[in-house]
């Protein structure tokens, strides 16, 4: 890394993935970050977090991306990780219709423990993942359906995407660093080393999001 870009203050965007068991956050997660998809993750536990570095607009920016469990009984933990967010990345199946059913609660939910400063304007964006599945004939949940419930929460980004054919997931990730961006915390790099230096690190050369 060039050490003029490796001594600046690193920027901290601390990103919540919430959505249905099932419906691919981590695979989306381990594909943004690793290039990697696996058929045999287990269900997440509680919440995990995985870190990726990239530039925004000539800005460093370090994306910290908190993977959280889809089972009701681990909603609870929802306070502790969610409050300090940037950004929340809702997370549906298009082919099963109960996961997209579900995205009031979520986006509810974690307005209500986040507990940020401004609801209204908080940033969300959309993933309808796993638009590969039977060659899109198992489709449940229709592209304009998607679009109007973000249309009807203040316009919220949506992208289809698929985490197995990693289609659409970084296009998804950069734009979700853009508008996490207005919410930023500068974080001396003595104090971000930890994480930053892990194996997840890479840095990519991002274009302007077209969400």
């Amino acid at each position: 890394m060039d050490l003029s870009i490796s001594h600046k203050k690193r920027t901290l965007l601390k990103v919540i993935v919430l959505g249905d068991s099932g419906v691919g956050k981590t695979s989306l997660m381990n594909q943004y970050v690793y290039k990697k998809f696996s058929q045999q993750y287990k269900a997440t536990i509680g919440a995990d977090f995985v870190t990726k570095e990239l530039l925004v607009d000539d800005k460093l920016v370090t994306l910290q991306i908190w993977d959280t469990a889809g089972q009701e009984r681990f909603h609870s933990l929802g306070a502790a990780f969610y409050r300090g967010a940037d950004c929340c990345v809702l997370v549906y199946d298009v082919n099963i219709h109960k996961t997209f059913d579900t995205l009031s609660n979520w986006h509810a939910d974690f307005l209500k423990q986040a507990d940020t400063e401004n609801p209204d304007a908080f940033p969300f964006v959309l993933l309808g993942n796993k638009i590969d599945v039977d060659g899109g004939n198992s489709r449940r949940v229709t592209e304009k359906k998607a679009r109007d419930w973000c249309a009807s929460r203040g316009n919220i980004p949506y992208f289809e995407t698929s985490a197995k054919e990693s289609y659409n997931v970084d296009d998804a990730f950069l734009c979700v660093a853009k508008v996490a961006s207005e919410n930023e915390h500068e974080l001396d790099i003595s104090y971000f080393r930890g994480i930053s230096e892990a194996p997840s690190e890479a840095v990519e050369q991002g274009s302007r999001c077209a969400c």
